[in-house]
């Protein structure tokens, strides 16, 4: 039991191996509340209403997006300020015109597993 913490040494096991593979797959702290806050922002039904539709139809406008998904503009552009700032999505302007995409690739891949509704 080479993985196991000092602080948690001294607890008996029953199955000494499979703790410290359950710790090796556990991690970095750190990799793990990376990946919460990922979900968190997907755990959002209008966040990821908004990706869903940026990952299956490509770059969309706050006003396109918001006609899909039923929000209104503000809600839409306030979602994606949040996933901006997360690096989940960017924007590229086209004159006046803010179109928004999925630019995350992990982020991309727990979409499409999400699939579209059959």
């Amino acid at each position: 039991m080479h993985l196991v913490p000092a602080d948690r040494a001294d607890r008996r096991t029953i199955d000494g191996h499979r703790v410290c593979e359950a710790i090796a797959a556990i991690g970095d702290a750190g990799h793990v509340r990376t990946w919460a806050d990922r979900f968190s922002l997907l755990a959002d039904p209008n966040r990821l209403s908004l990706l869903l539709a940026l990952h299956h139809t490509g770059p969309l406008a706050v006003s396109d997006l918001a006609i899909a998904t039923g929000m209104n503009d503000p809600a839409v552009s306030q979602a994606l300020r949040l996933l901006r700032a997360a690096g989940v999505v960017a924007g590229e302007k086209e004159g006046r015109v803010v179109r928004y995409q999925v630019v995350d690739g992990e982020v991309a891949g727990l979409l499409e597993h999400c699939g579209t509704p059959g």
